[in-house]
């Protein structure tokens, strides 16, 4: 046993050091290592574990890498892979977020983030353009999505809006089953998430001590489906607009550093958290938005074959996708005024664009050159 910890702690800590890229690249790198070089599982075992932490809320790579532990070692090969996945890219953020700290108000760090704001939401809009095809594969779905955009611009709860739109797409799946008429009839339950509108206004700034800062966390962590990007949507609702404890540049700047990290994009928890309350601060953000992923896969992992069948659970993942991306297109929207503050940043913004969707540069690259075409900016004025 403890040579299969061992190697499983080795690899991890390898990926969670070196996987840049995004969730897809990181399950890449996993099957190539588990399924090709080291045979740990078969590719059809890789694939049933993929299609369970669809299934769940949390940060895909991540859960993946904890299934795979757990297949490997049982219930010790399940904390270690969880682990030392997440341990090398948040002690990377954790100093990061320590010069910021020390060093964010210097004006070679402004310029530099003045570049890189605006690269940045060209990798959530290209993740949005990507992903879009697919949450809203159905002109049902594409109508229930249509729904939840504007009832998040609204300013409807996004938690009641996800539970919301999950049930609709359960309803919509059931009418079809029975070979009624599909239709709006099941977007009824919509708008009740958008009764919540007062409870999401902004709150005046709490106070941010331990449990303070690890109920949000553990939150979103608990209920967030989807691509990393959409965390974007919950740490706006939540840190931004109820709480007050961060301006939309702090959460851009935030967004930035963990897509400049390699491993889980949720490390962008430890950034927030040293930002609120140091290293302790860093640590309770960081446990409480991983928690969940470890919970949810020790329970789902002997419900897996049963979870891959379910039809209701498969409507309620196609709604929650699509609600996702909604909400997600809607504070990428609400960040424009943060990105993009002059005609520089904006062309900034439009080339990296395009260097996604038509070239398909990495997203590690375009964050890293729009912090050198910031630095240059900088150094012309």
């Amino acid at each position: 046993m403890r040579g299969r910890l061992g190697e499983i702690a080795a690899l991890f800590l390898r990926l969670g050091t070196t996987a840049f890229g995004g969730p897809a690249a990181h399950v890449a790198l996993m099957r190539d290592e588990v399924v090709r070089r080291r045979r740990w599982v078969s590719d059809e075992e890789f694939l049933d574990l993929l299609g369970a932490t669809n299934l769940i809320p949390g940060p895909n790579s991540t859960e993946m890498a904890i299934h795979l532990g757990h297949r490997r070692a049982g219930w010790p090969g399940l904390l270690v892979a969880g682990v030392s996945f997440i341990l090398p890219a948040a002690l990377i953020t954790l100093v990061l977020a320590w010069a910021y700290v020390r060093y964010g108000s210097m004006p070679e760090v402004g310029w530099l983030l003045y570049g890189v704001k605006p690269a940045i939401l060209a990798v959530v809009v290209q993740a949005i353009a990507s992903l879009a095809p697919r949450a809203a594969r159905t002109p049902s779905l594409l109508a229930l999505g249509a729904a939840v955009l504007v009832i998040a611009a609204l300013g409807g709860n996004e938690f009641l809006v996800l539970l919301a739109a999950g049930a609709a797409c359960i309803a919509l799946r059931a009418l079809e089953r029975r070979r009624g008429a599909p239709g709006a009839a099941s977007l009824a339950l919509l708008p009740a998430a958008a009764v919540t509108t007062a409870a999401s206004a902004p709150a005046a700034a709490a106070p941010v001590g331990s449990a303070a800062l690890f109920w949000p966390f553990f939150k979103i962590g608990s209920v967030l489906f989807g691509s990393g990007y959409v965390l974007l949507a919950f740490l706006q609702a939540e840190l931004v607009e109820r709480l007050g404890w961060l301006d939309q540049a702090q959460l851009l700047d935030a967004i930035a550093i963990g897509q400049m990290t390699p491993g889980p994009v949720f490390t962008t928890a430890t950034f927030v958290g040293y930002l609120l309350g140091g290293t302790s601060g860093a640590v309770v953000a960081t446990s409480g938005i991983f928690l969940p992923a470890f919970v949810f896969v020790a329970l789902s992992a002997p419900l897996l074959p049963r979870l891959r069948t379910s039809w209701i659970a498969s409507a309620f993942l196609d709604g929650v996708n699509v609600a996702s991306l909604a909400l997600m297109a809607v504070v990428t929207l609400q960040l424009l005024r943060a990105a993009v503050v002059d005609v520089p940043s904006a062309v900034i913004g439009l080339v990296a664009l395009v260097l996604l969707l038509r070239h398909g540069v990495s997203s590690t690259w375009l964050v890293l050159g729009g912090a050198l075409v910031g630095l240059v900016a900088g150094s012309l004025r």
